[in-house]
């Protein structure tokens, strides 16, 4: 993989740059996730905080609680609505950025497939790839 990883929104508003290797990509199905994404999924991409920076803008931030009771911040640019990362309050030491936000997304390699129980019947998964219906360990 090619670093940093940058990337940023559909207007160019905001960008950001990605310094470490990821420690995890995966697809999220959980029901959060798509309606934050508005699809079958969310591609993330989880890096270190420590390797992640705002390179240019500032995002406005939505915050929920998801269902498994952590709250999540989601990154948006205000201007296009991209989403483009989160924070995730049960591992807040890492950023969690949208695989279709980086300038190179066909760097994502899925790891696996999580909250597979609640994705929808029309999403067709890769048989490749492990299949879980929870948050992985880190």
């Amino acid at each position: 993989m090619e670093l940093p990883l940058t990337g940023g929104c559909a207007c160019g508003a905001i960008r950001y740059s990605c310094t470490g290797e990821p420690f995890y990509m995966g697809n999220c199905h959980c029901r959060d996730c798509q309606q934050a994404t508005g699809s079958a999924y969310f591609a993330a991409v989880a890096i270190q905080a420590a390797d992640f920076a705002i390179t240019q803008g500032e995002p406005k931030w939505f915050e929920k609680k998801s269902n498994e009771g952590t709250v999540m911040q989601r990154g948006f640019c205000t201007d296009c609505g991209s989403p483009l990362f989160l924070i995730n309050g049960a591992m807040p030491e890492a950023r969690v950025v949208y695989a279709g936000s980086l300038d190179e997304p066909s760097q994502y390699t899925p790891s696996r497939d999580i909250f597979v129980s609640s994705a929808q019947p029309w999403d067709i998964m890769s048989p490749d790839i492990p299949k879980d219906d929870k948050m992985p360990d880190w």
